[in-house]
Order: structure tokens, then C-alpha cells, then sequence
């Protein structure tokens, strides 16, 4: 196997600990709930998912939708009016600052790799925003040379636009880099086609660690150093 060069990363479930995200969304809707004298904080939050997840399950193929206008239009439905997102955004951020929580050591393996010189870059479906605040709040802003989200690119994963544009913007390629991921279509299969070696952290990538997709499976981000510095001796 060649060596690496670059190391590219999924945030949700490899980065990011998703269970965190429901306790930070949970959170934000107790605190609008407070605000609008709203009791029932368990139909408030049912009315907000369902309706958010009727808002991302409606796209069309790989189209992406932005978290942010799904995040109102699930706020409007779910209090009986509409919050100016002037009103509601410093409630959302201040909850996500509060719960949100990197998986186990994801800072120090992508503090240890950004030290040894490699190209570390993000791959995700995720608003810009939403992937700065999380590599902000973990302090890793600084560790990434470049952050590809679907809301620059207008595609969701596996879409090859989005392994494109992230490879386009950088000084290495995808056969001397290794991709880390938690979804078998997404990020595997994806990432394969684009070139990649991939690594499967979590969710149905792990699940379907036995596909010919994965190259690795990783059940702490840790064992990534050990992969990536073996393929170099």
C-alpha cells in the first residue's frame, strides 16, 4: 500500500458524537419552550422532528437541503408561529456550545496528525456553519487545512461533487489519502469511488465493515495513527 499524505474526515459520528446532537437540539426546545410559556415540552419536540425530518427526507436525490431553513420551518410548526431566526439562533448556539461532544479522542489523534504534517481536510454533509461552530467548540479549526459541506457544494454524499470539490482544493491525492467515515453508502462507497482508502468508524459503516468498500474498520479514532503510520514506514 502507498503511503499518506492526507487524512479527510466525515464530522457527524466521527468527529462530532451524534447522541450529543439530540441532547443539544432537546436542550434549544426546552429553552423556546420556556420562552413561549409552552408546557408541553414532549409534543413541542415531536412536532419539531417530525417535521424537520419530513424536510430532509423530501429532497431530491443527492440535492441538499440546508439544516438552517429546516430548523425554522420545524420552530414555526412547532410553536404555531413564526421566530425571526434573529430571535432563535443565539438559543440554538448556546445549547449546541452546552451539549455538543467530540467522540473519544478525536481531538488528540487530529491534533497528533496535524503535528506530524499531514493534509487534513473535512468532508460532510453539514451546513458551513454548523461545521465551523463544532470545529470551533472542539478547538480544532486550526488542525484543518480545508472544510468541504454540502451546503458550499449543493450535494450531499455519495455525490461525486462532493469528493470533487474537496480533492480539487487540495495538494494531495485521493490514492495517497484515506477517508473516515460512519455511513456504508455515503462514505464508503463514496469514497471509494472517489479514490480513496477508506476507514469505517461507526454506524453502518462499521456494520458493514465485511463490504469490499472498507478497507478499515476503527472502533476509537485513535486506531487511525496506527493505520496511517504504518502505511508510510
Amino acid at each position: 500500500m502507498s503511503g499518506f499524505d492526507g487524512v479527510f474526515f466525515d464530522i457527524g459520528g466521527v468527529i462530532l458524537d451524534l447522541e450529543s446532537v439530540g441532547s443539544g437540539h432537546l436542550a434549544f426546545l426546552e429553552r423556546i419552550a420556556e420562552n413561549e410559556g409552552i408546557d408541553d415540552v414532549d409534543e413541542l419536540t415531536t412536532t419539531w422532528r417530525e417535521t424537520l425530518s419530513a424536510y430532509f427526507n423530501g429532497r431530491d436525490g443527492t440535492e441538499y437541503r440546508r439544516a438552517l431553513v429546516g430548523y425554522q420551518r420545524a420552530l414555526n410548526a412547532a410553536v404555531g408561529r413564526e421566530i425571526p431566526e434573529s430571535e432563535w439562533r443565539p438559543a440554538f448556539s448556546a445549547a449546541s456550545a452546552d451539549c455538543l461532544e467530540h467522540t473519544p479522542h478525536a481531538v488528540e489523534t487530529i491534533r497528533t496528525l496535524d503535528d506530524r504534517g499531514y493534509y487534513l481536510a473535512i468532508i460532510s454533509d453539514i451546513d458551513t456553519f454548523e461545521a465551523e461552530q463544532m470545529l470551533a467548540q472542539f478547538g480544532l479549526t486550526d488542525c484543518f487545512d480545508h472544510v468541504t459541506t454540502s451546503e458550499a457544494v449543493g450535494r450531499t454524499k455519495p455525490d461525486p461533487k462532493m469528493f470533487e470539490t474537496a480533492i480539487e482544493k487540495a495538494p494531495v491525492s485521493p490514492e495517497h489519502s484515506c477517508y473516515i467515515g460512519d455511513r456504508i453508502e455515503h462514505d464508503m462507497h463514496g469514497g471509494k469511488r472517489a479514490g480513496f482508502t477508506t476507514v469505517a468508524h461507526g454506524g453502518s459503516a462499521s456494520a458493514n465493515a465485511n463490504d469490499s468498500v472498507v478497507d478499515y474498520r476503527i472502533d476509537d479514532l485513535s486506531e487511525l495513527l496506527d493505520i496511517v503510520e504504518a502505511a508510510n514506514e
